[in-house]
């Protein structure tokens, strides 16, 4: 039914499963476009999933459902009085979303928004949403992470974690003393079992040497690119890491973005 062909939207653009989805009202909001759509407008079934999942991911990321939900739907309603065709309705949705997805969001914005410890932030779930829909493998691991969060993976508790990049004890033991510090998302990546063994609460400056040593050089950046970790992150200094890694995830949502486009 339309419910189910609409949910399962979410899942291609990378929320695939409901704890991934910070405002609950957007899945309300986004299905009423997608009706729209097909019942309105009659789009035909490809375009209107791909435009919708696109919308979906737009909308979820920038937390566009939220606060004054109302007046944006309000104007919205407003603008498409003069939308007549199926092709003007993508259009209008399809400039919706450059209005929002901008040079400026993407370089100033974005970074802004990922300088936060909460976990159920849109821009933290905007990552991991982005992380699946690259397909991304977990960081030091071939392990897609996308298999692992997927509703009934099996082991997911103890197959994967959500890891310090700098571990919490030695960012204590070098004056973080309060967790909004140690725990900012942009510390976080998720590693497999194996790879959580050997780190263990290890800095990088001690354990970088042996995953460079294990993987070669060229596959070692390779996870370090895909996981929006800055080149060398082992010698920068934590505020410094944070700063430059917030960057490189505002640019692997944007790559999400992007592999929706194709």
């Amino acid at each position: 039914n339309n419910w189910h062909a609409y949910l399962n939207l979410f899942a291609q653009a990378g929320y695939i499963t409901g704890d991934f989805v910070a405002a609950t009202n957007a899945v309300v909001y986004c299905y009423v476009m997608y009706l729209i759509g097909k019942f309105e407008y009659k789009v035909k079934t490809a375009d209107l999933n791909k435009i919708i999942t696109k919308w979906i991911y737009m909308t979820t990321v920038t937390f566009l459902y939220s606060g004054s939900t109302e007046s944006t739907v309000e104007g919205m309603f407003a603008d498409l009085r003069d939308v007549k065709t199926p092709e003007e309705y993508v259009k209008y949705l399809e400039n919706f979303i450059a209005g929002r997805f901008t040079d400026d969001y993407f370089n100033v914005t974005l970074p802004k928004d990922l300088a936060t410890s909460s976990t159920s932030s849109p821009a933290w779930l905007g990552y991991i949403a982005a992380i699946n829909v690259l397909g991304t493998p977990m960081l030091f691991s071939t392990a897609i992470l996308s298999k692992f969060l997927v509703p009934g993976a099996s082991g997911t508790k103890i197959a994967i974690d959500r890891h310090h990049i700098f571990p919490k004890h030695y960012l204590e033991e070098n004056g973080y003393s309060d967790d909004r510090d140690r725990n900012q998302v942009a510390n976080y990546t998720y590693i497999d079992y194996a790879t959580n063994i050997v780190i263990s609460d290890r800095p990088p400056i001690e354990y970088v040497s042996e995953f460079r040593a294990k993987l070669g050089e060229e596959e070692y950046r390779r996870t370090c690119r895909e996981n929006a970790l800055p080149e060398n992150f082992e010698s920068l200094d934590y505020p410094t890491f944070l700063n430059e890694r917030r960057k490189l995830m505002a640019g692997i949502i944007r790559q999400g973005y992007e592999r929706l486009c194709l």
